[in-house]
């Protein structure tokens, strides 16, 4: 049974960074695409980033596009995202997914 976990979520002062991670288990995870998605209160889960199984591709919302960074290490089964420059805007919890699998979320609260 695969499984994917986030973790890295924070309260962070609008213009801060974090960096979050998924951690993937159980299927062969170097062989998918992976994404992060992001649901705000009230709205509905949002796509973020994409990136290939071999890391070369890359896409992003229009409304992160410049500010954060997809990246993976399939010799890790990891996939990050590195947010920089972040604003009250991008408070969420942050899920990533990959094949069917999808995980618990993590919080990403931007306040000052």
């Amino acid at each position: 049974q695969g499984k994917l976990v986030e973790s890295g979520g924070d309260l962070v002062q609008p213009g801060g960074s974090l960096r979050l991670s998924c951690a993937a288990s159980g299927f062969p995870f170097s062989t998918y695409a992976a994404s992060w998605y992001r649901q705000a209160p009230g709205q509905e889960r949002a796509f973020i980033a994409r990136i290939s199984y071999s890391g070369y591709s890359r896409d992003y919302a229009d409304s992160v596009k410049g500010r954060f960074t997809i990246s993976r290490d399939n010799g890790k089964n990891t996939v990050y995202l590195q947010m920089n420059s972040l604003k009250r805007e991008d408070t969420a919890v942050y899920y990533c997914s990959a094949s069917q699998y999808w995980g618990q979320g993590t919080q990403v609260t931007v306040s000052s």
